[in-house]
């Protein structure tokens, strides 16, 4: 998105302050361009997301899930997401949209049920964990 110089111009303007002035009041084009700046950060965190949960997993990004599934989640939840019984989830059921309560489960546990693994594994293990759930095992 291109401003218009005039935007740009009257912020500069706006931005700066002259000593013995009192406090600088924000210009209403410098007011707007922080509301853009902040509605475009907005716009940048909800596109993330969605590449995050829409973009088809890499076969890299499912074997190395599956390594860290291996490591820390089969022994409750089942050789290739298949619980053995018991009271664990059954991760093939899982809702394939839904990466935010997957990575806060995973981050943060579920209570007695399951620990939280935060201190553990880092983000692109919860991806790739994410990538290989997704895949189905």
């Amino acid at each position: 998105m291109r401003l218009p110089s005039s935007v740009i111009a009257s912020t500069r303007i706006g931005a700066s302050r002259r000593p013995g002035t009192g406090s600088a009041k924000q210009s209403p084009a410098t007011t707007r361009l922080a509301e853009i700046a902040s509605s475009c950060c907005a716009l940048l965190a909800m596109t993330a997301l969605v590449l995050l949960i829409a973009t088809p997993a890499r076969a890299d990004d499912v074997e190395l899930g599956r390594e860290v599934y291996h490591e820390l989640c089969a022994s409750c939840h089942g050789r290739d997401l298949v619980a053995g019984g018991g009271i664990t989830f059954d991760l093939r059921q899982f809702p394939k949209d839904d990466f935010a309560r997957f990575k806060s489960s995973v981050l943060n546990g579920k209570g007695r049920a399951m620990p939280a693994w935060a201190d553990k594994v880092n983000e692109e293990d919860v991806a790739n964990l994410w990538a290989y759930v997704k895949s189905g095992g």
